[in-house]
């Protein structure tokens, strides 16, 4: 059983919820302007961070503002690179702006997905992070190719699990948009976490129990009931003497 645990949520994508998480997370995903928000959202969410003592990174994607980073693209092995390196200077200049240091990278939506089972795209994003600035942690997927090719490249990593969504009996996430995927239930979330943080394993939507490392839990920010879960999971960590805090 782990006696801490990160909590993660997508921040300044435009739901203007972030400082009434702030309290309950520990760790704040800061999306970079290509599939939401601006440098105006940035600074913002930086601020809020550097008050509430939250640990801010950077939430890269692809420019692509009209799916919400969400549509799978195949981009040349240069250009991935340079997606990468462009979004993360936006972040430092705006991370110099608020005076403070950016503690990791994660990347978003169909990107994530793509790191997750594509060992280049993975490879691609870790040697980007790491040329830029080798003290970032990488985030990505628990079991994941984002994960095992970011070790291969010298970084410290956070394997992640998720509070809102199920997972097939391989450890992979339920794909968006098919049955059962989403979890709208902030108690049954808080059950498969502490199943996770506590016994290393999650339920699969078969009922089998599959192992897992959950270093992090991922909250998405425009979520719905994203504020219950919010303070339903951090309630009950604390009330298991599980702290709450970035690795």
């Amino acid at each position: 059983m782990r006696d801490h645990i990160d909590i993660n949520c997508d921040m300044g994508e435009g739901m203007g919820n972030e400082e009434a998480l702030m309290p309950f997370i520990s760790s704040a995903n800061i999306a970079c302007g290509y599939h939401a928000g601006d440098t105006n959202s940035i600074l913002h969410t930086l601020e809020l961070c550097k008050q509430f003592n939250v640990a801010p990174g950077a939430h890269p994607s692809f420019l692509d503002r009209a799916n919400f980073g969400r549509r799978e693209m195949e981009l040349p092995v240069t250009e991935l690179y340079e997606l990468i390196i462009q979004q993360l200077l936006i972040m430092q200049e705006m991370a110099d702006m608020a005076e403070v240091t950016l503690r990791h990278v994660k990347p978003h939506g169909a990107l994530y997905n793509m790191s997750a089972r594509e060992p280049l795209v993975a490879q691609v994003i870790a040697k980007a992070v790491k040329n830029f600035n080798s003290k970032l942690w990488l985030v990505g997927l628990s079991g994941s190719c984002s994960i095992e090719q970011a070790i291969e490249t010298g970084l410290n990593t956070i394997s992640e699990v998720y509070a809102d969504r199920t997972y097939q009996d391989d450890g992979t996430l339920t794909p968006r948009g098919t049955a059962a995927a989403m979890i709208t239930d902030a108690s049954i979330a808080a059950a498969q976490v502490l199943e996770m943080v506590k016994e290393g394993t999650v339920t699969t939507v078969s009922g089998s129990k599959v192992p897992i490392v959950a270093e992090s839990i991922c909250l998405h920010g425009d979520g719905p009931h994203v504020l219950e879960f919010a303070t339903t999971i951090h309630r009950t960590l604390k009330e298991k003497g599980i702290d709450i805090r970035f690795s």
